[in-house]
């Protein structure tokens, strides 16, 4: 028996992706630590948005989709440091997923969320 692949959802009325999490707009510079051959590689970027689950980066350098990298940048009133999966990157934009937030760190990116400006166009679905 063969099981369809679902591509992810769109919005009915749009060409956007539609979402679990909200995104909203967050430019803080960030450091990625990812091992590549002979080694760790630090590279800088800045983030574009982020959600509870991730965010998207112009980051310097080439990354591979699926490497695991550990990400560094500051949230008001703390520092972040966690690891994520990179989810799509091109040219000009990364995608990540935070792996293994606590939490504490799940609940600040919440908040985060609920007062910072959302991306124009996006959809969430519950």
């Amino acid at each position: 028996m063969e099981f369809p692949l679902q591509a992810a959802s769109k919005a009915p009325y749009s060409d956007q992706m539609v979402r679990r999490h909200k995104r909203v707009l967050f430019s803080v510079p960030i450091a990625l630590r990812h091992l590549v051959a002979g080694g760790v590689h630090t590279a800088h970027g800045v983030s574009l948005d982020i959600s509870e689950c991730g965010m998207g980066a112009l980051v310097e350098g080439s990354l591979n989709v699926g490497d695991t990298v550990a990400i560094d940048m500051d949230l008001p009133g703390t520092k972040l440091s966690t690891v994520a999966i990179v989810r799509h990157y091109s040219n000009n934009r990364s995608g990540f997923e935070f792996l293994g937030l606590s939490p504490a760190e799940r609940l600040q990116l919440q908040v985060l969320a609920s007062i910072a400006p959302p991306r124009v166009g996006d959809s969430i679905v519950s």
